[in-house]
């Protein structure tokens, strides 16, 4: 009986031994077939990949949000140029609160936010017909650009000249900081509409309010000020109204000859017609058209219209003078930024996004849609600026850029000696 318990022993010993040192085997081989990976991607420099990422070591294990990742290839799938920690630059509408009120809606995107956005804030607007955003005003300026339908804006300067004008898809508007203020949608489906501050704290609930002042001022103060009895004041409401529906607006002429009986008007001063502005650099691959005090006299802040189609390229550049902060209007494409340090990060934008990049920061912006991609550049000061890396490198003597870049100095002395901002496609 014990010999055969230890011939059994001995044979479990034996075949354990064996089946460890298979194991031990096949690691070995696996640890060197890692070893032979790891080493070839050494010698190539690069990250093991594959085009439609189904390498072990691309493959995304566990929960996942398959929507969120198609919308944001360059940042599920990291482009391999990109490099180091690049603080976040992009954020959707989407994602903000959206108050609701009884003319319309509106929600914003502010530094609390998008925390790299310290210079400028944005709102997205919407105004039914004859909604109405209350008349106010507030300390930053105001720049605005149509997006969709029609509305009556309305504003007074401080020699009391009246502005009052109706604007379409396309237009700008800039009402410069502590000017007094409405905007009403008009028919047939009133209007929507963004606006861009050059305050990166800004918030559109915290506005100077006509109804809020009235309100919280004395009665028989407001009867002295205006030469009234205090009753004129009894039906004041007691809250804003903020975004509130009401009746449409009496016709353009006749607004506009009542409010400026008396000290005049500048119905235009205050409205740039983009809609109708020549591009002011086209080529094959898109447009721009730029909006500054050269073109637009009243304007604290400067932008670009641009428009690429599918394959477009607005060219690596980057501004001198500010920070931009940037709306997509239509289509899709990327946006990689270039940070100090050999620091870079890409991500992908669609209609209803904001980008923002700091200032002298280099990037490029790609159409990567079938459809044309078109976005504003948006800045919080009254000059365009930028500095194309074509015509920094066009104007540099070619041997010393060449021993830089080992391109060949031929293929540099052909680069455009003026600035394309598109680049042909």
């Amino acid at each position: 009986m014990d010999e055969q318990l230890q011939r059994t022993t001995t044979r479990r010993k034996f075949i354990g031994a064996t089946i460890a040192g298979a194991a031990a085997s096949t690691a070995i081989a696996g640890a060197a077939a890692s070893t032979a990976i790891a080493q070839q991607a050494a010698q190539q420099n690069a990250p093991v990949r594959s085009p439609n990422h189904n390498l072990p070591n691309e493959q995304q294990v566990g929960p996942a949000n398959p929507a969120l990742d198609a919308e944001n290839p360059s940042s599920v799938w990291t482009l391999d140029t990109d490099n180091g920690t690049v603080p976040p630059f992009k954020y959707s509408f989407s994602l903000a609160h959206k108050r609701i009120e009884s003319g319309g809606w509106t929600r914003q995107v502010t530094q609390r936010e998008l925390a790299v956005s310290k210079t400028m804030a944005g709102v997205e607007m919407r105004l039914i017909a004859g909604g109405v955003r209350e008349l106010h005003w507030h300390v930053g300026s105001e720049w605005a650009f149509m997006i969709y339908g029609n509305a009556r804006i309305t504003a007074v300067d401080a020699e009391g000249r009246s502005c009052v004008n109706d604007v379409g898809p396309g237009d700008l508007w800039l009402f410069p900081e502590g000017i007094p203020h409405s905007i009403q949608g008009l028919g047939p489906d009133g209007a929507k509409f963004l606006l861009v501050f050059n305050q990166g704290d800004f918030d559109e609930f915290s506005t100077f309010l006509l109804t809020e002042w009235l309100t919280h001022t004395p009665k028989e103060v407001l009867a002295k000020n205006f030469a009234v009895p205090e009753s004129t004041f009894a039906e004041v409401p007691k809250k804003e109204l903020f975004i509130f529906a009401t009746d449409a607006p009496r016709p353009l002429a006749e607004e506009q000859k009542a409010a400026s009986a008396g000290t005049g008007e500048i119905n235009e001063k205050f409205v740039f017609r983009a809609s109708s502005m020549k591009p002011t650099k086209e080529r094959a691959g898109g447009e721009v058209r730029i909006v500054d005090r050269k073109n637009f006299p009243v304007t604290g802040i400067a932008a670009a219209i641009v428009r690429l189609k599918p394959g477009g390229l607005r060219e690596l550049h980057w501004h001198p003078l500010a920070d931009e902060w940037q709306y997509y209007v239509s289509g899709k494409g990327r946006m990689t930024i270039f940070e100090a340090g050999s620091k870079a990060r890409t991500f992908d934008f669609t209609a209803g996004d904001v980008g923002y990049v700091q200032q002298s920061r280099p990037h490029y912006v790609e159409n990567t849609g079938t459809e044309d991609f078109v976005f504003l550049e948006v800045f919080p000061n009254d000059t365009y600026q930028d500095i194309s890396a074509a015509e920094w490198l066009a104007h540099t003597p070619a041997r010393l850029v060449n021993q830089h870049l080992r391109t060949g100095e031929d293929f540099l002395t052909k680069i455009p000696k003026q600035e394309e901002v598109i680049t042909p496609l």
